[in-house]
Formats: structure tokens, C-alpha cells, sequence
């Protein structure tokens, strides 16, 4: 069984997409418009632009991130209680990945080493999601 995060960007898919297609190498494995659904939305819950994104699949490393502009992209996206946590091989990788999802963000926590990782950092993306960046110990 696999947990995938899915994410809602309210109108901000396709620029999350290249945004964690560049600053994690992401690629993208799926992307459907709500213009290219066998079914339109019900009268007054889908996006009046039929380009926006109804799902979009990013494999990212082992993981795949699932998104969508969602069904109100009038309203501003927002994502509470909770991080995405990226753990990679090598300082060197956690800089250069920490760096990437801080342009146009916010650091909460700068990347140092404690006591549970030889670095780790919090930073809050351009699109306010939460990521935790670090080098963990190996099981």
C-alpha cells in the first residue's frame, strides 16, 4: 500500500508542475485538462478556463505527487498541517534541493545538523506548501 499526497493549487497547477519539475526533477507521468474529460463538471463547479489542470501525476524520485488546479480556483490554495519530507543521499543534494524550493519562499528552519540528521532544514514554497529537506540516517 502506498500513500500518495494529492495536492490542489487552485488555479496554479501548471505552474507548480514546471515549478517541482526544475527545483526537484520531477517529470511528469500524466496531465489531463478538465477540457480533455469525457464528462464535464457539474453546472458551476468546474473552472470557466478548460485548460486548467484536472490531474497531473509527478513522479518525483521513487515518489508521485499528484495535483490539480481543483474545482474553486477563485480562492487562494492553502496548505495546513502538514510537510512533505524529502530525504536524500548527500548534503551536497539536500542544499541544492532546500535552495531550489526556497526561491520566492519562505525558510522556517535554515538547514543545519541535529540531532537526528546530519542536516535538515523546514521551508514553506512559493505555493505554501510545507517541505522538510534533510539527510537521515539510513535504517
Amino acid at each position: 500500500m502506498q500513500i500518495q499526497p494529492y495536492l490542489f493549487f487552485n488555479g496554479r497547477c501548471e505552474e507548480a508542475i514546471e515549478f517541482y519539475r526544475q527545483a526537484l526533477g520531477g517529470q511528469v507521468e500524466m496531465l489531463m485538462r478538465f477540457k480533455d474529460s469525457p464528462e464535464p463538471p457539474p453546472e458551476g463547479q468546474g473552472p470557466a478556463n478548460g485548460d486548467k489542470v484536472m490531474h497531473a501525476a509527478l513522479r518525483i524520485g521513487d515518489s508521485v505527487l499528484m495535483a490539480s488546479d481543483g474545482m474553486a480556483p477563485d480562492k487562494t490554495a492553502e496548505f495546513k498541517g502538514f510537510s512533505l519530507s524529502i530525504n536524500l543521499a548527500d548534503e551536497a543534494q539536500a542544499r541544492r534541493v532546500f535552495d531550489a524550493l526556497a526561491q520566492g519562499g519562505t525558510v522556517v528552519m535554515p538547514l543545519g545538523k541535529t540531532f537526528f540528521a546530519s542536516i535538515f532544514g523546514m521551508v514553506g514554497d512559493r505555493f505554501g506548501v510545507q517541505w522538510m529537506v534533510g539527510v537521515m540516517p539510513a535504517k
